[in-house]
């Protein structure tokens, strides 16, 4: 793959329109880019954000429109199109091959034909190293994919797109998986690498956007309602523009908590996927009624917590413990028969079959019962049913529930999830990073959710690296650091300084 050789001084987006089965994803839209520019695109989701920039990435074409870079019209056919004109995108969803190592995966892209066919690994791990270094993005050559953080993923796919020669850089969600930490550098970053190229920047947190672009530009059903400067506009404003309506995020307004343990860990120990113990005699209580969030740095043993509570890891010492029964070494299917509702942190390979229909994602975990089976025959009009009546109800937005699951917006995949998990009312949930890519409108509902199922009477363990998600939603707040509870605050005593220190495993007396 050839690197651009000329710069990008100017790139133009006009009349650009798609359109798929029952939706039109773009709707006559102009944009354009100047060298050294960040420009920030907003929108809530399902809005037509990353189909635009997928036509601009060369994964789709536009019906109608055209694109120019430096006055010359292009159209891209595929993504090497776009790259060999010097536009890379760093999708949401990473474009990884999980059991191939970093070096391997950057191979594929940057692969020169031998006599053989083989893979130039030797270059593109001089290529990763040289680029690491120079954008100051540290990554593990050697590391396989599947070992690592969805944080380290995303860095792996930002250096790749810059290994195959990007000077635009189209990041869609970039900071999703990100502690605010980690946030915070990466903006950094990136405003350094304006001095030499330009960026277009999708993101549903506003302070981000106001952090980093200079300009934004607003989508809504497809259209651009909104183009100009980031400075004139407050996050309040950009949010408005966004839904046509004021957003206001609810809070937990603190009311009694019931005092019954329904989910219970003691000493627990449990192995993380490189063989080392993720969750080292970790204890930790979930009461009836309460939102528990549980804060930390990506990679402290989140993910094995959660794993190890559902039973989709299994557990090397210490007790599992719901409803008062030892539930350690019980399958997943035991779980969820007992009353436990999970919200993985992966939703595309772990909340839904991308391939069933929306209607079929919402019965995955009841299909074998009454309501919507009769012996092996699936009851296709009680699932038609309750497909229409959960998309209502969860403000699910697809042109049809028949429509498949994969098609849908990361947003009204997180909805689907959603209902199919609190529609079985369950009495305690996991939720892994609830909100991460969506819009503020899908967060306010999610939220809403979430508090619901609280004064309901059910539990909630909250895994986010939001703070100010954990603080606006829970009772109690415990701090994760390396594979144990550090810290449990009460909601009144957490603070973002202090939450931060003990993240960073700075005990607090």
């Amino acid at each position: 793959m050839k690197i651009a050789a000329e710069p990008i001084t100017e790139l133009k987006l006009a009349g650009i329109t798609k359109r798929f089965p029952g939706i039109l994803a773009c709707n006559n839209v102009s944009l354009q880019v100047a060298r050294g520019e960040v420009l920030a695109l907003v929108g809530e989701n399902g809005a037509g954000k990353s189909t635009l920039m997928n036509i601009l990435a060369g994964l789709y074409q536009p019906d109608a429109g055209t694109i120019t870079v430096n006055g010359q019209e292009v159209r891209f056919h595929t993504p090497n199109d776009a790259y060999d004109r010097g536009i890379g995108m760093v999708h949401q969803n990473f474009m990884l091959v999980p059991n191939m190592t970093v070096t391997e995966n950057v191979a594929l892209g940057l692969k020169k034909l031998h006599k053989f066919m083989n893979l130039d690994l030797k270059e593109a791990r001089r290529r990763i190293i040289e680029v690491s270094e120079h954008h100051e993005l540290p990554v593990n050559p050697d590391a396989y994919i599947w070992q690592l953080s969805v944080g380290e993923q995303q860095r792996v796919e930002l250096v790749k797109t810059l290994c195959f020669g990007a000077q635009l850089l189209i990041l869609d969600e970039p900071t999703s998986a990100l502690t605010p930490q980690e946030t915070d550098d990466l903006i950094d970053r990136l405003k350094r690498m304006t001095a030499e190229l330009s960026i277009i920047f999708i993101s549903h947190k506003l302070n981000e956007v106001k952090a980093l672009s200079d300009r934004v530009a607003i989508l809504r059903h497809g259209a651009v309602v909104f183009n100009g400067q980031t400075a004139d506009h407050s996050p309040a404003d950009l949010a408005a523009l966004m839904t046509g309506r004021e957003i206001h995020l609810p809070r937990n307004e603190g009311m009694e908590l019931g005092r019954e343990v329904i989910l219970k860990a003691e000493g627990l120990k449990v192995r993380g996927d490189r063989g080392h113990l993720a969750l080292d005699g970790l204890d930790l209580e979930l009461h009836a009624g309460e939102i528990l969030g549980l804060a930390g740095v990506s990679g402290n043993g989140q993910r094995e917590l959660a794993e190890a509570f559902t039973g989709l890891r299994p557990v090397e010492g210490g007790t599992v413990t719901f409803l008062g029964q030892d539930m350690t070494r019980r399958n997943p299917a035991a779980m969820i028969a007992a009353g436990l509702g999970y919200i993985p942190e992966d939703r595309h390979h772990e909340g839904i079959v991308p391939r069933f229909s929306v209607k079929e994602n919402l019965i995955l975990k009841d299909f074998h019962t009454a309501k919507f089976s009769w012996s092996v025959v699936l009851r296709q009009g009680g699932i038609r049913r309750n497909g229409d009546e959960l998309k209502t109800a969860y403000d699910i937005r697809c042109a049809s529930t028949a429509a498949a699951g994969g098609s849908l917006s990361g947003g009204n995949i997180q909805k689907v999830i959603l209902a199919r998990e609190l529609a079985r009312e369950p009495k305690a949930l996991i939720a892994v990073y609830p909100t991460r890519g969506v819009d503020m409108g899908a967060q306010e509902f999610i939220h809403a959710q979430l508090l619901t199922r609280r004064r309901e009477g059910g539990g909630i363990l909250l895994i986010s690296e939001e703070l100010e998600e954990i603080m606006n939603l829970s009772d109690r707040i415990a701090v994760i650091y390396k594979g144990r509870i550090l810290k449990v605050l009460s909601s009144l005593e957490a603070t973002r300084e202090r939450l931060g220190l003990l993240m960073a495993g700075v005990a607090d007396e």
